[in-house]
């Protein structure tokens, strides 16, 4: 079946989501995969969303992180701050971010693009970005796979990764065991180097070639000696996200 950059994102993300776990979810491809999650092979997921809803059924899609959706059949309704200290407390096992730049380490910057005094480009900044990355003991991260945004030094450490490398987050204070877990782009899915704690492509998608994603990183990956192809969506996992999760297409 034909699919786009998009749904695939959004299946390789569900599939990563276990049963019985918890996992941070933000606005859009997260809460999609989510809910492809809890209908395939995660009927336990527990959805945390920032603005207090904890478990929730997603039998609707959501448009954002506070709205009464995500809170449907919850199993708790508390509140940001009670959020962020759930997952200080370390019960929150998976979370979920995207950023306009990347460094080979896993930091993220979705705060401005240039000098910090200066930028020439001001974003949203962290949200509870800063928090997710810290303290969840698994990140995986969403973003498309360019060149400016896979870049050797991200402009402004927003959410850390593994910093500088070995020992830095611990040293930086924070819990040890945490840190960025993957890496899902239009392009490939990478995890980080045990021992250096770089960047490494773990499996290819369909069709796309090494020489492609070398050309869109602005840094030396590391290549697992173990290479894959990224196995595409199934029929079902399509049928589900599109005629229950997406019936209106706004994520394809």
């Amino acid at each position: 079946m034909n699919y786009s950059p998009t749904e695939l994102l959004i299946v390789v993300a569900a599939r990563m989501m276990e049963d019985g776990k918890t996992a941070f979810i933000g606005t859009g491809i997260p809460m999609l995969a989510a809910m492809l999650a809890q209908r395939l092979h995660a009927p336990n997921l527990i959805p945390i969303f920032e603005f207090g809803g904890v478990g929730a059924r997603l039998s609707r899609l959501p448009r954002a992180v506070g709205e009464s959706r995500t809170f449907s059949r919850a199993v708790a309704a508390t509140g940001i701050t009670d959020i962020m200290e759930t997952a200080a407390r370390g019960f929150v096992d998976y979370g979920f971010l995207g950023g306009a730049q990347i460094d080979p380490y896993g930091n993220l910057n979705t705060s401005v693009i240039g000098p910090f005094d200066r930028p020439k480009v001001r974003l949203p900044g962290p949200g509870g970005g800063n928090e997710v990355g810290s303290l969840c003991w698994k990140t995986i991260i969403l973003m498309k796979h360019e060149r400016r945004r896979f870049v050797e030094k991200v402009d402004f450490i927003t959410t850390p990764g593994y910093l500088t490398g070995p020992g830095a987050r611990e040293a930086a204070g924070l819990p040890e065991g945490t840190g960025p877990y993957r890496v899902i782009t239009d392009l490939a899915v990478m995890g980080f180097d045990e021992e250096t704690l770089r960047m490494k492509v773990l499996s290819l998608h369909p069709g796309v070639s090494r020489e492609m994603v070398e050309e869109r990183t602005g840094f030396e990956l590391l290549w697992s000696e173990n290479l894959t192809e990224t196995p595409p969506p199934t029929p079902d996992e399509l049928e589900i996200l599109r005629e229950e999760i997406d019936p209106e297409g706004l994520y394809r």
